[in-house]
């Protein structure tokens, strides 16, 4: 049984230690707790590995670094059970040929667990992904089940967190792209911007057309020299500016530029949706975790 939340957590951090949305007092986490049987820990836990890594694949994250925690000095459960877990979380990760360290002692004091650090493109590694084994809860809430045998049974809880806290892992994204979000992600993702007044219903025109496609467009209208738009646009990182004078109009064309200062040339609103959707694809999901 697989429950999954959204939970507001609260931690009183010291002053001195609030960083932006890296380290704040109220968080969100993207809990989900497990029920399965302790045979099932280590299929759950592949499965919540091979999640994980599609998640982060997804957002652009490649290079990672994983620990395996073990039994801590206080503990609860029983030592056949902390062997169990333990044994199963390892040939989780062995199974995916994941590379991890061993991290003594670490483990909380109700299960082992898994933590995944995730490295932004200055190198800098984030805790953010944890899989755990919970020993203690369902004990505590009197769980159980009625397994083949026709007894009751204890079932093990497993937590996850993919993002752990997703205010820290916005910061994090936003660091490792520089603000320069994929295009499948930006926030706008093209600008349609006139020359003169002359150019807006074909502007207005152009955007409606994008935005029934279903991509986040803008039209830029300002009294403003063209020059300023496109630097402007650029600063704030919008993946594609389409650029629209007499000419465009009078031939049904778009003189396309990327955020980087690219010339793309010229072509019709059909040629810039497919540009469009060709740019969609998130970035890779291959993970570097292989031996």
């Amino acid at each position: 049984m697989r429950y999954g939340e959204l939970g507001t957590v609260y931690r009183y951090e010291r002053t001195g230690v609030l960083h932006g949305l890296l380290r704040v007092r109220g968080f969100t986490q993207d809990d989900a707790h497990l029920f399965c049987r302790p045979d099932q820990i280590e299929s759950e836990v592949s499965q919540v590995l091979d999640f994980t890594f599609f998640i982060l694949g997804t957002f652009g994250f490649t290079e990672f670094e994983v620990f395996l925690s073990t039994k801590p000095e206080k503990s609860v459960g029983s030592e056949e059970r902390w062997t169990q877990a333990t044994s199963a979380l390892e040939a989780a990760l062995k199974s995916r040929n994941v590379a991890y360290q061993i991290d003594p002692g670490e483990g909380v004091f109700y299960g082992p667990k898994i933590d995944i650090k995730i490295k932004d493109a200055l190198g800098r590694s984030w805790q953010c992904s944890t899989i755990q084994v919970d020993f203690n809860n369902p004990e505590r809430f009197d769980l159980g089940y009625i397994g083949e045998d026709g007894k009751v049974h204890q079932p093990i809880m497993i937590h996850r967190a993919l993002m752990g806290s997703i205010e820290r892992f916005f910061g994090i994204l936003i660091e490792h792209f520089g603000g320069a979000f994929p295009t499948w992600l930006a926030p706008v993702q093209a600008t349609v911007m006139s020359i003169t007044d002359s150019q807006h219903p074909y502007v207005a025109e152009v955007v409606a057309q994008l935005k029934a496609a279903g991509f986040r467009a803008e039209a830029d209208l300002r009294n403003e020299k063209i020059g300023l738009k496109i630097r402007e646009a650029e600063k704030a990182k919008v993946p594609f500016m389409f650029v629209v004078g007499d000419r465009e109009v009078q031939s049904g064309t778009l003189a396309i530029r990327g955020r980087s200062g690219a010339n793309l040339g010229s072509m019709t609103v059909a040629g810039a949706l497919d540009l469009l959707r060709a740019d969609l694809k998130p970035a890779g999901q291959q993970h570097s975790l292989t031996q």
